[in-house]
């Protein structure tokens, strides 16, 4: 069965300033626990606070650029690039560049605050 989703829902977003969150498939939009679909905006500046989520998290880019930090490494991704991270990972999302940064993100099981284990 097919179901139509005719319209995203805001979810409140961690991390400052305020970036913004549209759920198309997921816990909260379509009552998905298998995966999570969304599109990001975040503003110049934005910083995450950090996680070691138990989902992957599969990241692409469509304008501007997302700094993405791991305890080892970091990458800056931008626009028509991706990313994957994975599960038990500990990673911090930020977009300190000019512009900001429109992505999506798919999360494998979907995303929850219960499962994103952000930093204190």
């Amino acid at each position: 069965m097919a179901i139509h989703i005719p319209k995203p829902t805001k979810i409140q977003a961690a991390g400052q300033p305020p970036k913004s969150i549209e759920e198309f498939v997921g816990r909260v939009n379509s009552g998905t626990s298998e995966v999570s679909i969304a599109r990001m905006i975040s503003p110049a500046g934005w910083t995450d606070p950090g996680q070691t989520p138990a989902f992957d998290e599969y990241t692409v880019v469509l304008r501007g650029s997302l700094h993405v930090r791991l305890k080892d490494t970091q990458f800056d991704v931008t626009a028509g690039q991706a990313i994957i991270v994975n599960a038990g990972q500990w990673v911090q999302y930020s977009s300190p560049a000019a512009g900001g940064a429109e992505y999506v993100a798919v999360c494998l099981p979907a995303f929850s605050p219960g499962t994103v284990h952000r930093d204190e």
